[in-house]
């Protein structure tokens, strides 16, 4: 019998990713470990290691089966909610286990089917959602972009990517808010990040 076809590894398989799942929602990322999805699980550590030999690997997987609140929902003025969301964003990129699953999504989606599965549906959920809220802003008045909408999404997202997975470093407000207006002319003035916080 094929090993992925048995069904007792299909049952562990989906109590692993249940669990991770279920610790992934309650507690954050860095909760999902092999050692805590195989207590939370009943399963044991060995074969969440078989299933899953990277942590990150595993985080993938639980990630892709949770709904996606970034950039969800825009409010109005959209500047104001575009720098909060960006700036969650951020926080989430900062953190060493979603900067794993951010580089492993895109390494190894060149040569895993299912990986860069995972990847197009990242990338289509955040560009489709901001694309979206950037026309919406657009047709209201609220911005002049420079560029497609999908073109903007792009822009602002990118650096934030590349400076938590290529340099190791936060991205600050002031990277955020120059990616921002970088893609075209607002007529809502910036909301500093301060005010926000508050």
């Amino acid at each position: 019998m094929n090993t992925e076809t048995d069904p007792r590894y299909q049952r562990s398989r989906q109590a692993i990713l249940t669990a991770a799942r279920e610790l992934l929602l309650e507690k954050g990322p860095v909760a999902v470990t092999h050692a805590q999805v195989a207590e939370r699980s009943g399963v044991g550590r060995a074969t969440v290691y078989r299933h899953w030999p990277r942590a990150d690997q595993l985080l993938a997987e639980a990630m892709a089966t949770v709904p996606m609140p970034l950039l969800d929902n825009p409010t109005i003025p959209t500047r104001t909610w575009l720098t909060r969301e960006l700036t969650a964003l951020a926080r989430q990129l900062d953190l060493v286990d979603v900067r794993a699953v951010a580089a492993t999504l895109a390494s190894t989606a060149l040569w895993d089917e299912q990986m860069d599965a995972r990847r197009a549906q990242f990338a289509t959920i955040l560009a489709e959602r901001l694309a979206g809220a950037l026309d919406a802003a657009q047709a209201r008045g609220e911005v002049s972009l420079a560029m497609p909408s999908r073109d903007a999404a792009a822009l602002v997202i990118g650096p934030l990517y590349y400076r938590s997975t290529i340099e190791h470093r936060p991205a600050e407000s002031t990277l955020i808010e120059t990616a921002i207006t970088a893609i075209g002319t607002w007529t809502t003035p910036a909301t500093p990040l301060l005010d926000q916080i508050h």
